[in-house]
Parts: C-alpha cells; sequence; structure tokens
C-alpha cells in the first residue's frame, strides 16, 4: 500500500519535470527571421529549410546577436551562416573542422570565412583529438553530428564533452541535434546508420557537469522507424531528429 501511495505520488512530478524539460514552440526574434531570409545564404540552403526548420531551431537554440559561437563538425555550413547572421557584427562564430585528408578539397567552411559577409566566422581546424576551443564562449553548438564523435579512431567523447563544459561560460548552452537511433540501443548505431539514442547523448553529457534543462520536438518524425541509414532516399530530409539544450551551470 505504501508503495503504491509513493509511486501515485511521484507521476506527477515525474510529469511536471517533463513537461518543464519541453520547450513550447518558440517565437521567432526578428534578428532570427533576418538571418534566415538572408539573400547572401546559397539556394541550397534555402531548399532545406522546409526540413531543417532554422528558424525554429536558432530560436530555441535562444542564440542571440553579439554572442561567440562554437560549431562542432560545420558540415558544409549551412549553420555556419546562419549563426553568423543572428551573432551579427558584434559576436564570433569559430568552426571547428577536421583538416582535410591529403588530395582532398579543402572545408567549405573555409571559403565561407573568406567571404567578407561572413566576417565574423574563424575557422579551427585541427583533428577534434587535439582541438583546442576557445574560452568563455556563449554556445557550443553541434547538428546532426554528435554521432560521429563516437566514431573518430582514438576519440573518448567523455573528453570532448568535458571540452566543451570548460569552453563554455557559467550559465552557457551546449546545443545537440542529432538523427534519432531506436530507444535503448545506446551508440549501436552510430557508425551504421548514423544515428544515436538521445537517452546516450544525456547521460554522457551530463555526466561532464551539464544540466538538461530543456529539450524540443520541433524536428521530430513519427513516420521515421529508426532502422534505416540516415542517407538513404527514404528516410533522408525526413529522419526523427531529437533537440536537447544542455546549461553549464
Amino acid at each position: 500500500m505504501q508503495r503504491a501511495t509513493i509511486g501515485a505520488m511521484a507521476a506527477p512530478a515525474i510529469a511536471a519535470l517533463a513537461a518543464s524539460l519541453a520547450w513550447a514552440a518558440p517565437s521567432i526574434p526578428a534578428y532570427v527571421t533576418a538571418a534566415v531570409a538572408d539573400s547572401a545564404r546559397p539556394e541550397e540552403d534555402k531548399q532545406r529549410d522546409a526540413e531543417r526548420k532554422p528558424a525554429e531551431t536558432l530560436a530555441v537554440a535562444k542564440v542571440k546577436p553579439g554572442e561567440t559561437v562554437v560549431e562542432l563538425a560545420p558540415g558544409r555550413g549551412y549553420y555556419t551562416r546562419l549563426l553568423s547572421a543572428v551573432v551579427g557584427p558584434q559576436g564570433k562564430v569559430y568552426a571547428v573542422t577536421s583538416p582535410p585528408k591529403p588530395d582532398k578539397p579543402a572545408p567549405p567552411v573555409q571559403a565561407i570565412a573568406a567571404d567578407p559577409h561572413y566576417g565574423n566566422v574563424m575557422v579551427i581546424m585541427q583533428p577534434i583529438k587535439e582541438v583546442k576551443l576557445p574560452e568563455g564562449v556563449d554556445l557550443v553548438w553541434t547538428s546532426l553530428n554528435y554521432h560521429d564523435f563516437h566514431n573518430i579512431p582514438d576519440v573518448d567523447v567523455a573528453t570532448i564533452n568535458r571540452d566543451v563544459f570548460a569552453a563554455l561560460k557559467p550559465g552557457g548552452t551546449y546545443f545537440v541535434l542529432d538523427h534519432a537511433a531506436e530507444a535503448g540501443s545506446g551508440a549501436r548505431d552510430t557508425n551504421t546508420l548514423h544515428r544515436i539514442d538521445e537517452e546516450t547523448v544525456k547521460k554522457e553529457v551530463t555526466a561532464a557537469g551539464f544540466k538538461l534543462a530543456g529539450e524540443s520536438s520541433i524536428l521530430r518524425s513519427k513516420n521515421d522507424p529508426h532502422t534505416a541509414k540516415v542517407f538513404d532516399a527514404e528516410i533522408r530530409g525526413h529522419t526523427d531528429q531529437f533537440v536537447l539544450i544542455f546549461k553549464k551551470p
């Protein structure tokens, strides 16, 4: 009887906690709207906006003008351009990318940083296991790449998360967006399907000292069975994606 009573009392508390972490659909600040509408953005990026919902995603992250941002694994720079436009001339975006392999082209983000329109972008090109992040930053951002931290030889994900923690100022944000894997699968699918179980991300990041401050369902998809590689034609651009917001106390 006592056990049932305790369970009944705990249920509302758990529900309240879940509700507090689930961030409501955000209002879109004018500076975010302007960043998405920036005419300098490539047409290829604009065509992906419907699936990636950049205005809502940037608003959830609460990135603001004048802030200093570190973007881990910027890829082709879809969010690099947007982050640059949001933080503006008084802000800074450090794009952290691995050096190219011999006889391979330079990372696309280098061309972005060389464009005067994105003069607040600086590229840090080092192997991630050796990278030295700037300190006192407001936001560390990684989108659709956290799972790949598990696939880098001789790299400890715990070390990466501790380095992120050290780079952020107190109250700073660690923003993680990635493809969802089957619940309970852990890091099993990081190299095969390029997905990761969001509960694994929560455990790994909070182990570095972060607090889970919120999560958003803006990029969720109920039609994704979590069994296909994210690059497969039938699911590409329509995967179930989680958004997690961590804070440094």
